[in-house]
């Protein structure tokens, strides 16, 4: 038998990330959690563990080390209540993503007849499949470049019940051909100029297809879709697009100069520009 606190405390100290605690904390609860199934509660209260595998540990402990994310290394990442499966070939869902979750919900609260939504760009499906399970009424569609991404979608879609239509698309080079009362994407939205900047666990793991926007143009996919979407919604249709905070301005810009109307910028609870959201005129 192991003591749960004590293990805790034990691939604590072998962690070497130049992280603040908390990160590095939250980095064990999540293997204790997957690994064994604890609660945070458990842990603290030193819940007994019957067998532990420490050359799995170890293993786990070694990627870390390298920064590899933890949710490639376990094969899973929460987002908006549920897991979904992960791997190298999709984007890591991140927290801040839940917050246009939430706005969604709370547009489409009150509609009654069946939403068609179309999600550019899906990626691992967290936000379509979330949407499609949030929303009784709603038909979801979800489009990716990639083929290794849409098998990830298809995987979590199927695991946690959700009915959602993928494609693969490429909305750079094709066309749109079907009606939606909602348009959404999280599209590659980095410049190449802030990979500087970037964290190395970032850079080195997770797929760039879905991170930098392509040409040295950050806003190409928002200048696609902005101008490609337009003839997709509906007349009362709306388009929510998750962005690069340095470009908010320059997205409402886009979308204004499309025709669209009651363009806002909605912030995050940091405060930071994080979606554009725009009515059909």
């Amino acid at each position: 038998m192991t003591n749960s606190k004590e293990l805790f405390n034990d691939l604590l100290s072998l962690i070497t990330l130049n992280e603040d605690k908390a990160e590095i904390q939250s980095i064990v609860y999540l293997i204790l959690e997957n690994k064994y199934g604890l609660s945070k509660t458990e842990v603290l209260s030193g819940k007994e563990i019957d067998t532990v595998d420490r050359s799995l540990l170890d293993s786990i402990i070694s990627k870390i080390n390298k920064h590899e994310p933890i949710q490639y290394i376990l094969g899973s990442a929460h987002f908006f209540g549920r897991s979904f499966s992960v791997n190298s070939s999709v984007l890591i869902p991140r927290p801040e993503t839940e917050l246009l979750i939430d706005e969604i919900l709370k547009f489409t609260q009150p509609l009654k007849t069946p939403i068609r939504i179309l999600d550019i760009g899906t990626g691992s499906g967290c936000i379509a499949i979330s949407l499609a399970l949030e929303i009784p009424n709603a038909l979801v569609t979800a489009i990716d470049i990639s083929n290794d991404a849409l098998t990830c979608a298809k995987q979590n879609a199927t695991a946690l019940k959700a009915s959602v239509n993928f494609k693969e698309l490429d909305i750079l080079t094709q066309e749109l051909t079907d009606q939606y009362d909602l348009i959404l994407s999280n599209p590659p939205y980095i410049s190449i100029e802030e990979k500087e900047s970037m964290n190395q666990n970032v850079l080195a793991y997770e797929p760039h297809l879905a991170l930098f926007a392509l040409q040295h143009d950050p806003l190409i996919f928002y200048r696609t879709i902005t101008s490609k979407c337009k003839k997709n919604l509906t007349p009362q249709g709306s388009l929510w697009l998750e962005i690069n905070e340095r470009f908010g301005n320059e997205v409402c810009v886009l979308a204004e100069e499309q025709g669209f109307r009651n363009v806002q910028i909605l912030k995050d609870l940091d405060g930071k520009n994080r979606m554009v959201k725009a009515l059909n005129g």
